[in-house]
Formats: C-alpha cells, structure tokens, sequence
C-alpha cells in the first residue's frame, strides 16, 4: 500500500484520534493565566469576591482563563505593581482611584474631594460615567474588569476636628504621592503629612501624625481605630476600586470568554459595593460604641469644604491633570439632582 492510499483507508479515524490526544494532551484550548497584584489582604471583603469572581471565570471559560493573585502587597507598591505589568510579570492589579490615576488620571473623578453629600449621589453618577471612565481606561492599554465602590472617606482624629481651625492644629496624614489630598488639605490651611500606608499605624501609635482620613471599615481593618478619638460627619472623598487587567493580555482571549471573565466580575463587584457599605456601618457602630465621638460640622464648615474642594478641582482641571468635560458632567448631573431635591 501506498503513502497516497493510506488516507482513504484509515485518514478518518486516524485524524479524529490525532485531535483527541492534541486536546487531551495541551488540555483547555488557549488557556490563559491573568496574574494580579492587590493591597487588599487576605480574607478581606474585596479579595474574597476576587476570588469568586475567578472561580466563576474558571468555570464559564471551561478552564481556559484562570487566575492568580497576590495578595496584601506582596508584589510591592503600586508603581512597582505598574511597572511588573508592563514587563509582563503581571497582568493586572486592583487599584484605588488614587494608585489607578497614574495610569488615567480621571480615575479619580468619583474621589474629589467633598464632591458628594450621600450615597445615592454615588449611585447616579456612576449609572451615568461608569462606561465613560472604562472607555478612558482602555484608551489608556487596559481593560477594567470591575469598578467597585469602597466607600466615603471622612477624617478622624485623636482629638478635637469639628472645625476647620482645630483641624489645622492636628498632624493630618496623606498617602504617599496623591496630589489631590495634598492640595486639599493645603487649600484649608493644613499642612499634611505623607507616608505609606503601610507606615500609619506606627505613625499613629508614636504621635508622628494624629489625624487621618479612611473608611470607617478600613480603619478597622488596619488596627487604627483603637487611636482615634472623632470623627467627622463630611465625607471627604469617595473611594473607589478598580480590577484591570493589560489589554495586551486581554487580547489574547475570545470573545466569548472575554464576555464571561466580564460577566462574572460584574457581579462581584456589586456584592462588593453592597457588602462594604454594611462593613462601614458595622465598623462606625463598633467604632461609636467604643467611645469614638461622631461630630457634625456646622453649614458654614460644610460650605467652606465644598469651596476648597471646587477649587482644588478647578486648578486640576486648568492644569489638564483631570477631564474637564467628565468633571463638568458630573457637577452638572449633581447640581440637577440637588435642585430636584429641593423642590
């Protein structure tokens, strides 16, 4: 028999046992492995969901995306985490508003200071800019698997804040490199304070600083609720966190697993939201009970804010360190929402 006749004889079976031990062989078609990095530690809220998320992923792609994560910032600070990913170390990290700016700036634009008064400002805003801070994402080589609400941050302190001019007595703490915070405080006459995270509990705990701002629920988490003796009823900022993910790797998956991983991350990211606004409450209501004193400024104190906030924004904006037409939508969409409010 010939090389030319075998096919006719034997080329069906023959072929179908080829691409059986292929498959069986190389195991799930194109399969990739999306390596990410996060503050966020172990057994926390976020991380959990995180962990869901991928396991839902695993299990809607076929085993073809998994994914790997390194928690509680074993893989460094954000600008190493950055610079891992372009390396293609990494493939994507969860960021704060604050980490995420050095990729797009306007990932800040839910954290401006004293932009929102309640929640259910948060809420409408992002139905209206979600997609819209994604898009700029993307522009920017990434692709946000998640946006996910972390919380209001307010002020507290060891000691007296309830106005303005006490709070500029205090030892105000600010992350590391987070311009908007810094200015923030400088335009209310405080000179801040910036360290790491991860130095604050110590920075705490020697007098170095006296006065920080967080979640009521991260404060807890990090131990440094047992030092702080007020807070103030103003939200500062709204924390938000964002799961990318480098586009170049992204590319690498289909469509159809592409929509999966998104599918199954979007609804991470509401148990997320919903679950840290209980941890909030829950950590606050710990927090009160442990002697901790919730203190309201007055109209004045809460115009002055909103003033300094206006300004800090503005100046960005002039400076093209933030998008003038989103921040013009938002306090648009705001301004209507608050005189419906008041008719």
């Amino acid at each position: 028999m010939t090389i030319s006749e075998r096919p006719r004889r034997f080329g069906p079976q023959l072929l179908a046992a080829m691409l059986w031990l292929a498959v069986a062989a190389a195991g799930p078609a194109c399969a990739q492995t999306i390596k990410v990095a996060t503050l966020a530690p172990e057994g926390s809220g976020w991380m959990t969901q995180m962990r869901a998320a991928a396991k839902a992923s695993e299990e809607r792609t076929e085993g073809r995306v998994t994914f790997k994560f390194y928690p509680g910032g074993v893989m460094g600070n954000d600008a190493i985490v950055l610079r891992k990913i372009r390396l293609g170390q990494l493939q994507g990290s969860a960021f704060t508003g604050s980490e995420a700016s050095t990729i797009y700036p306007s990932a800040q634009l839910y954290s401006l200071p004293f932009l929102f008064r309640e929640r259910g400002e948060v809420d409408a805003v992002r139905a209206a800019f979600d997609d819209k801070l994604r898009a700029g994402f993307e522009a920017k080589g990434f692709q946000v698997l998640s946006i996910s609400g972390v919380g209001f941050a307010l002020m507290m302190s060891k000691s007296d804040i309830a106005q303005r001019a006490a709070l500029q007595q205090r030892k105000v703490w600010v992350p590391n490199n987070d311009l908007i915070a810094e200015r923030t405080f400088r335009g209310g006459g405080i000179t801040p304070i910036p360290l790491p995270l991860a130095d604050v509990f110590t920075a705490l705990q020697t007098g170095l600083i006296d006065t920080v701002a967080n979640t009521p629920a991260g404060a807890v988490a990090l131990q440094w609720h047992g030092s702080l003796r007020q807070v103030l009823d103003l939200p500062l900022s709204y924390v938000i966190g964002y799961v990318l993910v480098d586009r170049r790797s992204w590319s690498k998956l289909s469509p159809a697993d592409q929509a999966a991983v998104l599918a199954a991350f979007a609804s991470s990211s509401e148990l997320i939201d919903r679950g840290n606004r209980e941890s909030d409450q829950q950590a606050l209501e710990a927090m009160l009970s442990m002697g901790t004193k919730l203190v309201k400024p007055d109209a004045q104190e809460v115009t002055a804010w909103e003033g300094v906030g206006r300004d800090i924004v503005d100046t960005l904006v002039a400076e093209d360190r933030l998008d003038a037409s989103l921040v013009s939508g938002v306090r648009s969409l705001l301004a209507e929402r608050r005189t419906r409010s008041d008719h």
